[in-house]
């Protein structure tokens, strides 16, 4: 009899725990992979033009460096309090569309090419913040030393490039059409061709730039859910407007056909980048001239007659200059009008802010709000 009691006891025990440990499951389940949300008809030009102005939160998860091991070490590295909810509501307040999520994940990778498990959780919860407010959010690998490793082992490199995205599939297959997946930042291959002179191994740079982005397209494709359907932003050389537009440059081939371009724009540099004189240039404090009207128009049309025209939308990814050598009045009127040229173009610019920019992110609100009313003023007119 005790003998009976004993096994119908340890029965019940392992069923207790057997509901358990299938509870617990579904719940981590439920909590990693949300409910499939219907990805819509809207085709991939109709979402980028709903976009309109977009912005950055740059220098948080894309920090890079050895000083840091975890993962509130790295997201504050470059100067960036930690993220909450509200500094991100703070941006869609006052208007902006989408906000691009720079996200550096080989930083907390292990040796096997795992993404750190808190990591991906963190950039998940501002992921669903920045849906919540209402934007749209584009996801990205950021400075994770593409150009590097594709140069010293192009098979490795490919093999961890496709882990990595895996992993970022998996775990926002079910995510809805707001979520854009972007293939890379700034990469090129200046090892193989130098850009600013000759053509010695310029098609190979660019074949191999090709072939990522089509590895791209191909593993998000593959990844189940949402991804099938899923609006891509494909990288263009170096994000370059002359590189996107040269012949050598190829949009992967996509089964779904919801691929849009990415390119940058910090023109003149010298103008946008250099806060004083450099070996490369001498510091530009002035922007404004007939003549620099006329360029920047330039760059937009051959943005447009080359991609938009043809049914290919672009989003301009980043966009911005420094302000430390010029008047806040310059500043203002070169991104007005860089903001205003794309927009005009049904082109979708995205401009780039760090925790030293527009944003205060402590106090969650702008530090020159008219220049940003008037600014997301432009979504109005377009």
């Amino acid at each position: 009899m005790k003998g009976a009691i004993f096994m119908l006891k340890k029965l019940i025990g392992i069923l207790i725990t057997l509901t358990m440990v299938i509870t617990t499951s579904l719940l981590f389940a439920c909590a990693s992979s949300p409910a499939p949300v219907k990805i819509s008809d809207r085709t991939t030009m109709e979402i980028v033009k709903d976009m309109g102005l977009g912005i950055n939160l740059g220098n948080t998860f894309d920090s890079t460096g050895n000083w840091f091991h975890d993962v509130p070490g790295q997201e504050t590295a470059w100067g960036s309090p930690i993220i909450t909810k509200k500094m991100i509501n703070g941006y869609a307040d006052v208007g902006f569309g989408v906000m691009r999520l720079p996200v550096s994940w080989t930083v907390l990778m292990d040796d096997e090419g795992n993404i750190n498990a808190e990591f991906i959780d963190r950039v998940e919860e501002v992921v669903n913040w920045i849906l919540d407010s209402g934007m749209y959010c584009i996801l990205n690998t950021h400075h994770d030393d593409w150009p590097d490793r594709f140069q010293n082992d192009k098979e490795g490199a490919m093999e961890l490039y496709e882990k990595i995205w895996k992993q970022i599939c998996e775990r926002f297959k079910n995510y809805g059409e707001k979520l854009i997946l972007e293939s890379m930042n700034e990469v090129g291959f200046d090892n193989m061709w130098n850009q600013y002179g000759g053509t010695e191994g310029k098609a190979e740079a660019f074949a191999l730039f090709n072939e990522i982005n089509q590895k791209f397209v191909d593993t998000v494709r593959a990844s189940g859910g949402n991804n099938a359907q899923r609006h891509l932003l494909i990288a263009s050389y170096w994000t370059n407007i002359d590189h996107a537009c040269c012949e050598l440059f190829q949009m992967p081939e996509d089964p779904a056909k919801r691929c849009a371009l990415s390119v940058h724009y910090y023109t003149p540099s010298t103008f946008c980048i250099l806060s004083e004189d450099a070996d490369w240039g001498k510091a530009q404090t002035e922007w404004g001239t007939e003549e620099d009207y006329e360029y920047l128009k330039g760059e937009f049309d051959k943005l447009k007659t080359n991609f938009v025209d043809k049914g290919i939308p672009v989003i301009v990814g980043e966009y911005g200059c420094t302000t430390s050598n010029k008047t806040r009045e310059v500043a203002e009127l070169w991104l007005n009008s860089v903001t205003e040229a794309a927009l005009s173009r049904d082109i979708c610019p995205v401009l780039w802010d760090t925790p030293r920019g527009e944003y205060d992110r402590e106090k969650a609100e702008f530090k020159h709000p008219d220049f940003i009313k008037k600014l997301t003023a432009l979504n109005d007119k377009y």
